[in-house]
């Protein structure tokens, strides 16, 4: 996978302007190769032991080449990309130092966190964020921690997207004997799609669809069994995907020493809320104007933390639009957004 593109290695001179890129993923990767590529500094800021972001660690290699990635990191270090990996900004360095050291800043930090359900019973061990936990999957596969995530013997992954489906194998790889797919709508509806539910009933998941779970049963403070209400669906003028409606007095209970909830990201800004003037949507995400300027004069978003969790190709486009608006800013071709 190559990071360089509408950009040829050369044939543009050096800059003195200095662009700090926070995270490695494929927004920020793709920004840093076009900026180094027209011959800005770039540095990558990252909280991991190695770029890369969800392509190494929240996506499994059955959809992406890895080393193809890393073939990619190693060309930008090739023209001259800094990486700063295990450095987490908010925490290894602070954000209002980055805008005060740098011409720009770029915050591509993506969707980190799973949204959790707040139903009873979620507090009983067992229960998982699934993405943190396929996150920790990869650091032990690939040699960053020493102990392997935990496996029940009975896992109920809640969700119907990629996340769910990923959550599916790599219970199945780490020895799980028993793996259950629930999810509130029916496949056809599902973000993974009739193909995702296809490849997880492959890889040995049993499939419930239109079930939504309202209760986490535990024994002894761990989880036991979680208990779903049946779902309909109901049509909704106007959109292509119809609401799923409580059936009234029908439930079914599936025993579980397990749950991975798999039912959403969120953004995770590498600050608080309203921090430093960057003013954040209802929903997490970093305003940006249709330049990727936030609300503070010089800082930038793209990716995921701008849009919400999405496929690699959106992340990748954001990059690289904001790495040339970023251009034309230190160019001094556009200046700030108004709106502030």
């Amino acid at each position: 996978m190559r990071f360089i593109v509408r950009c040829k290695p050369g044939e543009h001179r050096e800059r003195e302007e200095r662009i700090a890129i926070i995270g490695a993923g494929p927004a920020g990767l793709y920004a840093a190769g076009y900026l180094r590529c027209r011959g800005f500094q770039s540095t990558v800021y990252d909280q991991n032991p190695e770029p890369g972001g969800f392509l190494i660690f929240g996506v499994l290699d059955i959809h992406i080449n890895k080393e193809g990635v890393r073939k990619g990191i190693e060309e930008l270090r090739g023209i001259g990309v800094e990486f700063r990996q295990k450095t987490l900004v908010g925490r290894d360095v602070l954000l209002g130092d980055l805008i005060e050291s740098y011409d720009a800043v770029l915050i591509a930090t993506g969707t980190w966190r799973s949204r959790r359900l707040d139903i009873p019973g979620s507090g009983l061990e067992g229960v998982y964020p699934a993405m943190e936990w396929i996150v920790d999957y990869h650091m032990w596969r690939y040699g960053y921690r020493a102990e392997k995530p935990p496996v029940g013997r009975r896992v109920v992954v809640i969700g119907g997207g990629l996340t769910a489906v990923d959550a599916v194998h790599v219970a199945k790889w780490l020895g799980a004997e028993e793996v259950h797919l629930a999810y509130r709508r029916t496949r056809r509806y599902a973000p993974a799609g009739e193909r995702g539910f296809r490849e997880a009933e492959e890889a040995g998941a049993v499939v419930h669809e239109l079930v939504s779970p309202v209760e986490y049963i535990g024994s002894g403070g761990r989880v036991a069994a979680v208990k779903f209400q049946r779902m309909r669906l109901e049509e909704q003028p106007g959109t292509r995907r119809p609401r799923p409606v409580p059936v009234p007095g029908e439930y079914v209970t599936l025993e579980a020493d397990m749950v991975l909830e798999a039912i959403g990201l969120v953004p995770t800004p590498p600050f608080d809320g309203g921090d430093y003037g960057i003013r954040l949507r209802s929903d997490g995400t970093i305003d940006v104007d249709e330049y990727k300027r936030t609300t503070r004069e010089p800082v930038f978003a793209a990716g995921d933390v701008v849009n919400g969790a999405s496929l690699i190709g959106p992340a990748m486009k954001s990059g690289l639009e904001a790495a040339a608006a970023i251009e034309k800013y230190l160019n001094g071709e556009i200046g700030w957004r108004k709106d502030m």
